[in-house]
């Protein structure tokens, strides 16, 4: 019964028809009961046939295309466009092909998809659809539901492909040209007013580079020498690199909105982009359900580790700001700029910054104001801050960052 995509009700009903009909030519008799009989005879047989339709066995494969944009990575916001192209094998002639798909992403809502075609006369066929703007995050697909019915619509059969299919969704970014708090630079061993080249180096590798002459043999990349066949020494960080560390507030309690969690993320990332293109050294703290620290380094591949974080990050942390940092004071490098991304105001985040201060640490904030106006208590605190000699930029949306970091007019406070 299950077989025949009949559920009880359906099939007591077909059978007591059947039984109804078989009593009233045996009985009855008559030309016309024996052609209505072999009709529904004929129907029945129609619909068991049906099971063998092919679609139990159906294959297809699926193609991810990201239009308008050439890059394979997709940012937050990005649209895609899907293609599918199914294979239904045997020979029972199917009407349609009704496909159900679900684009699962990992711990938010699923997507759902469904679309139909008509197979051609070699049972294939293709379909097109366009997804919704897609948020941060890491998708898949699950199997592709493939569904079809009898020409009457009393019996659906069912069949499934699994064609795999994972992708991120990189959090939304703007360019940032320069950055004032950059540009005035630092006092003391981080300052990079001298030359690079000029400069002392740490002992923090940093990548491999060409030889070039007159570099100590010490230098020498013997791996990466023996590797390539060309001469490679070592690079190291230099302490003329400006040093910044990024603290991304995840407290559950500060954000009001997703929306403003979103464009705390997106604020981070966009902040590492401008630090890997202009070869300062970045760290990047986040503490949530478990703690992740990254030390200040300057490059590639230590974007991309923190960038992978962020795709995923959520705001889980059941701590304060202030309790968060001193779980991640080993992070904290002396001597860098601590750039604090929150919205959250008041006596929390001067609580914070005057443990960063304490520390040895430049703190500096980037505050996501999420309110309609300005609260009445918004200015003391803002205040306090500004009479410490630390900087806050405040900004409401994503594209307000470039212009509220480069000075250009937007609500920005510096002393």
């Amino acid at each position: 019964m299950n077989n025949l995509g009949l559920n009880p009700y359906r099939w007591w009903v077909t059978a007591s028809l059947y039984a109804s009909s078989l009593v009233f030519v045996l009985f009855q008799g008559g030309k016309a009961a024996l052609m209505i009989f072999l009709i529904f005879n004929v129907l029945l047989l129609y619909l068991f046939l049906g099971r063998w339709s092919g679609i139990r066995r159906v294959h297809g494969e699926r193609r991810v295309m990201h239009p308008g944009a050439a890059k394979a990575a997709l940012s937050a916001g990005s649209r895609l466009e899907v293609e599918l192209k199914v294979k239904v094998p045997g020979y029972w002639p199917v009407p349609y092909v009704l496909l159900r798909e679900r684009l699962v992403r990992q711990g938010g809502k699923d997507l759902m998809f469904e679309v139909s075609f008509v197979p051609d006369l070699r049972r294939s066929g293709g379909v097109h659809y366009l997804t919704p703007p897609l948020q941060r995050g890491v998708y898949r697909f699950s199997p592709t539901r493939c569904a079809t019915k009898d020409i009457f619509g009393l019996i659906e059969h069912t069949g499934s492909f699994h064609a795999e299919d994972a992708f991120r969704v990189l959090p939304k970014t703007v360019s940032i040209r320069t950055w004032s708090q950059m540009r005035r630079g630092f006092k003391g061993p981080y300052s990079h007013t001298a030359a690079a080249r000029s400069s002392k180096e740490t002992t923090q590798l940093n990548g491999v580079r060409d030889y070039l002459y007159g570099d100590r043999l010490s230098r020498i990349h013997w791996n990466a020498t023996a590797r390539t066949g060309k001469w490679k020494s070592k690079e190291f960080e230099r302490e003329a690199m400006p040093r910044s560390i990024i603290v991304l507030d995840r407290s559950q309690v500060a954000y009001s909105r997703p929306e403003l969690f979103e464009l705390a993320v997106s604020s981070a990332a966009s902040l590492l982009d401008f630090g890997l293109r202009n070869e300062n050294a970045m760290g990047f703290v986040s503490v949530g359900a478990q703690l992740d620290v990254w030390e200040p380094r300057a490059s590639l591949g230590h974007r991309n580790e923190v960038i992978n974080h962020l795709v995923s990050v959520e705001n889980d942390s059941q701590l304060p700001l202030s309790r968060a940092l001193r779980q991640a004071e080993q992070g904290l490098v002396h001597g860098s700029l601590a750039v604090i991304i929150s919205p959250q105001g008041g006596e929390e985040i001067v609580r914070a910054m005057q443990w960063l201060d304490r520390k040895g640490l430049q703190p500096c904030l980037i505050y996501i104001d999420g309110e309609a106006a300005p609260s009445p208590d918004e200015d003391q605190w803002q205040q306090i801050i500004m009479r410490r000699g630390w900087s806050i930029y405040t900004v409401k949306s994503l594209q307000e960052l470039p212009g509220v970091l480069e000075g250009g007019g937007q609500r920005a406070y510096m002393v």
